[in-house]
């Protein structure tokens, strides 16, 4: 069988075409359909497959063999022998042309002033991930983002070639392999020249804008998550209206929220603080009026786990052991505290009975169980 014709590398901007079904034979995954000629670009190169449809019939998965064949994957079989129509999700190639030519100009850009080499590339239905082998600063890859832009307002023509192997050899394009054979060069002038099988936009300016939404450092070079066309524009249009409802909220203007948000923070952490010293004298009041004593097991409601430590250590001042439960229904987290005694038993006494878990420090334990207020209270009382 020869290898499928490949009409997306002649026209990626093709959306219908005309084939003869070579062979459809029913598999575990579906109905595999090869054909002499396709527009339906194969999963390959960090690039997901075509979606669309064939006669009709929805066209789910696309694949390519060692041998250059395409497999077309349904859930109906279509005739052997027969000539049928294709159509392909446009939407879903023309997102892809957008995202996998932005990456060329900005791994081309990343290449040429700091000569990074792309390790890994995966155009995902979200967000494109590129991962070069050099650490970037926040203020290279601002300067990468900023040129990559410049190119997509030249508008610049997005060339498509095929060199001979003696133009090959001389010419220097990205791969992360040496090549030879038929190789298709795809080149942005000035910008970049790399060997690639996915499918690209016409001009730069169809690419509309190149987004670096976050960076971080990764295998001591640096992964970049980017955004091109209209997914930049719809994350910009999610961002823009949420960072619109703090700061109507916050009553300041956009470019106030930063300064909003930490003198907002800086309130809420001088609350906390007050709020502190609050518990700290409640549980003080609560302490005082419990009295002392040999044993206290007390429940109180929506104590943290640092409160419900810093009530039981208070309490643990004045009686020789203090339990304390928080939670709701049968559902409790608990700390136990002695000077005299050894904690660790004692919790490990009420998990046994009330199906916990936890522990600490002889002087200190916390933990969960799960039981009855009344049950609970018997049992540490009648220890």
């Amino acid at each position: 069988m020869n290898a499928t014709k490949r009409l997306f590398d002649e026209n990626a901007y093709m959306t219908e075409f005309s084939a003869k079904v070579i062979s459809c034979i029913e598999t575990e995954k579906g109905f595999d359909a090869v054909l002499d000629a396709t527009a339906f670009f194969p999963e390959g190169g960090g690039q997901f497959p075509d979606k669309g449809s064939l006669s009709g019939i929805e066209v789910f998965d696309v694949q390519e063999d060692k041998e250059g064949i395409i497999h077309h994957f349904l859930e109906k079989a279509v005739p052997e022998g027969e000539t049928i129509f294709g159509k392909i999700d446009w939407l879903r190639r023309f997102d892809f042309m957008q995202q996998h030519s932005g990456e060329h100009i900005f791994s081309g850009l990343a290449h040429k002033h700091f000569g990074a080499t792309n390790v890994g590339f995966h155009l995902g239905l979200e967000e494109t991930t590129l991962d070069l082998d050099v650490p970037l600063s926040e203020e290279q890859v601002n300067m990468l983002e900023l040129s990559a832009n410049e190119a997509v307002q030249k508008n610049l023509p997005i060339e498509i070639s095929y060199p001979s192997p003696e133009e090959l050899e001389v010419l220097p394009y990205r791969s992360k392999k040496k090549l030879s054979g038929k190789v298709r060069i795809v080149t942005v002038p000035g910008y970049d020249i790399c060997a690639c099988c996915g499918t690209h936009v016409e001009k730069t300016g169809e690419i509309g804008i190149i987004k670096i939404t976050s960076f971080q450092n990764y295998k001591g070079g640096t992964r970049l998550f980017m955004l091109c066309g209209k997914r930049a524009f719809l994350d910009y249009q999610r961002k823009n209206a949420n960072v619109l409802k703090v700061t109507n909220n916050l009553s300041v203007k956009p470019e106030e929220i930063c300064t909003a948000v930490s003198r907002l923070e800086n309130e809420i952490t001088e609350h906390k603080i007050y709020e502190s010293s609050l518990k700290k004298e409640l549980f003080a009041l609560k302490a005082e009026k419990l009295g002392t004593g040999e044993k206290v097991c007390v429940f109180e409601k929506d104590l943290t786990p640092d409160e419900l430590r810093r009530f039981c250590l208070t309490l643990a001042e004045r009686f020789k052991i203090a339990a304390v439960f928080s939670g709701e229904g049968e559902n409790y987290k608990y700390a136990v505290s002695s000077k005299t005694e050894n904690c660790s038993l004692i919790a490990k006494a009420i998990n046994t009975n009330f199906s916990g878990r936890g522990g600490g420090k002889p002087e200190l334990v916390q933990g969960s169980c799960l039981g009855k207020e009344e049950n609970i209270k018997e049992f540490i009382n009648n220890m």
